[in-house]
């Protein structure tokens, strides 16, 4: 059973990780925040008004770099110390106090970019020529050209950045992770502790269907109570988008938000649409084995996370994922291995179950440092695939941060979710030739559809699918409120799961679980990622160590390289259907397989 979740203070030091890695105490990041205030006033007093040589723009990119690099590390240390506990006031002022600083100095040094782009395009491709380090900054610069503010227009906009752009994701997440008190719910005489992690960690999967299904009413009944401050929330956020993708004149927020992730419509709408009809058939035939195994008088939404043989998932302690992912990841090689163990031994992950922590899974990787690492343990073998998962962008960015400027790390998002995904797929692979079982054979193949694919190919293409129909109605003039918010993801959930699942109520409010929402179009890019991981796997257990190799080149590259050109270099080719059905094709005969061997079972 679900227990109460512990205050912060009253979880294990080795259970968490070890922000000193950044700085060894807070006076040191407050020496860095005074330092790079006076970097910025030396730009400003000697490069405003300057920068029309070569030679001067490629000094002073040089020198906003190194003030960049201060920013990342600063803001993460403060950030990273607020997302394990919400609750703490003293790291909420001093993250709020780090991030007005940071934004202050972003607006008085938005004179950089906006003077670079006044220059004749000779003086900027000579200062590109003159230093690797900032080539593709001033690549980009030349590129956001057309959609660039008056100078003044730029350092306003900048300067309100961290009140407009933070601000809603602020909201959303003190609703969520402080003002959210859940009450225990009651089954048959019995009391059981309720939470956010709770929920979403335990009871989600609970084989118990009378707990389950309660768990989901008694958690869904308390976050409608949020749902119009999440909505106006969320509304603030799009309408900002919608704002400033109108000030910079594209012709929809859809342009402006894909303009970032250097990729077009048609390969965002490819995503939606095929997986939306050809997936479809696929994870309704899937709901109806889960129902079948269970029992269950029909399949609800509150159901769909149920385990195939859930008497057979193994637990798995922290250290007892350690040998898993260290075999399943070792034919990425022996660098890959050690970064692993580094991992493990130097506490770069927060495996705490505490209140107030952000729910889900992610990685910050500050340039120059090691990797940080949250997730909730909960002894699943899930929590392991989570796990290699953020190991993948831990990877992904040690490769690019040791082989790229700071500028050239910032990885298109349609691509980031590819080393992360792949690393799943991986540990899978390996766990497949570890034993013949058939038993055991259907529980990891299960991990892949009921994990991996379900979490990337499912769970985050349905928030991209009502993701899409929000910004039509913000691209046409409307607005968004809570119960439009609702109709739209119940239709979206009815379109996918057909008469295969009752959509209950409650599956409508899914539009405030996620925080992806705040990030522009992030949640497409999970399915996106994942086809270039599936078609890199099958690369890799066809031809071995050339595929290996040139994986290595594709992590390092960082964003030197648009998707399109990234999955190139893999060998994948991305500007068709090809890998997007092919990996669609290998879903379905993923739960072919689950179906045989439940038969044969």
């Amino acid at each position: 059973m679900a227990e109460e979740l512990k205050s912060r203070k009253e979880i294990p030091e080795e259970l968490t990780w070890d922000l000193s890695h950044i700085y060894a105490t807070e006076e040191e990041m407050l020496r860095d925040a005074e330092k790079m205030e006076q970097m910025a006033g030396d730009i400003v007093e000697k490069y405003k008004g300057h920068l029309d040589t070569p030679e001067h723009i490629e000094a002073c990119v040089t020198a906003y770099g190194q003030v960049y690099e201060l920013m990342m590390l600063t803001g993460s240390y403060c950030d990273l110390a607020v997302s394990v506990d919400y609750y703490d006031n003293y790291n909420q002022e001093r993250n709020g106090k780090i991030g007005r600083l940071i934004s202050k100095l972003q607006s008085s040094l938005s004179f950089v970019k906006s003077e670079i782009m006044e220059q004749e395009e000779a003086v900027i491709q000579k200062a590109m020529e003159s230093s690797q380090g900032n080539r593709y900054f001033l690549q980009n610069i030349l590129r956001d050209k057309p959609h660039r503010l008056h100078p003044e227009a730029e350092r306003v906009v900048s300067a309100l950045s961290q009140s407009i752009y933070g601000t809603p994701y602020e909201v959303y997440n003190i609703a969520k992770l402080a003002d959210m008190k859940f009450d225990p719910f009651v089954v048959e005489g019995k009391e059981y502790p309720l939470g956010y992690t709770l929920f979403e960690d335990d009871y989600e999967y609970e084989p118990d269907t009378r707990v389950r299904r309660a768990a989901f009413e008694s958690f869904s009944r308390k976050i409608r109570e949020y749902e119009n401050v999440t909505a106006t929330a969320y509304n603030a956020n799009v309408q900002t988008e919608k704002i400033l993708a109108t000030l910079r004149g594209f012709d929809s927020v859809y342009d402006y938000l894909l303009f970032d992730q250097k990729v077009s419509r048609e390969l965002y709408d490819r995503q939606i649409d095929l997986i939306t009809e050809k997936l479809a058939p696929h994870m309704r035939r899937y709901a109806k084995l889960i129902q079948k195994v269970h029992g269950l008088d029909k399949m609800t939404f509150a159901d769909l996370k149920l385990p195939v043989d859930p008497d057979y998932a193994p637990s798995v302690t922290i250290e007892g994922s350690r040998e898993y992912i260290e075999k399943g990841l070792a034919i990425l090689g022996e660098d890959y291995v050690r970064m692993v163990r580094a991992a493990y031994e130097e506490r770069w992950v927060d495996f705490a179950q505490n209140k107030g922590k952000s729910t889900g899974g992610f990685c910050a990787s500050p340039y120059g440092k090691n990797s940080f690492i949250l997730l909730t343990w909960n002894n699943k073998m899930s929590d392991v695939f989570t796990l290699a998962h953020e190991l993948g962008h831990a990877g992904h960015f040690k490769s690019c941060n040791a082989s790229q400027s700071i500028f050239d790390t910032n990885v298109s998002t349609y691509f980031v979710e590819a080393p992360s995904t792949m690393n799943e797929l991986l540990m899978a692979h390996y766990l497949l030739k570890t034993s013949q079982d058939k038993r055991f054979r259907r529980w990891v193949l299960t991990c892949m559809i009921g994990n991996t694919y379900y979490h990337n190919f499912v769970t985050h293409l349905m928030e991209a699918a009502y993701q899409r129909e929000v910004y039509k109605l913000v691209d046409a003039g409307g607005s968004v409120q809570a119960q439009g918010l609702s109709d739209i993801m119940r239709d979206t959930l009815q379109k996918f799961w057909g008469d295969a699942v009752e959509i209950n109520p409650g599956a409508e409010l899914t539009w405030m679980r996620q925080p992806h929402y705040y990030m522009g179009l992030y949640s497409y890019t999970y399915s996106a990622g994942l086809t270039i991981a599936t078609q890199m796997c099958k690369r890799i257990e066809s031809e071995g160590e050339q595929a290996i190799e040139d994986w290595k080149k594709v992590l390092a590259a960082g964003s030197t390289l648009a998707p399109v050109e990234l999955a190139a270099l893999a060998g994948i080719d991305i500007t068709t259907d090809a890998p997007l059905l092919d990996t669609i094709e290998t879903i379905g005969g993923m739960i072919d397989e689950i179906c045989q061997l439940t038969e044969e079972l």
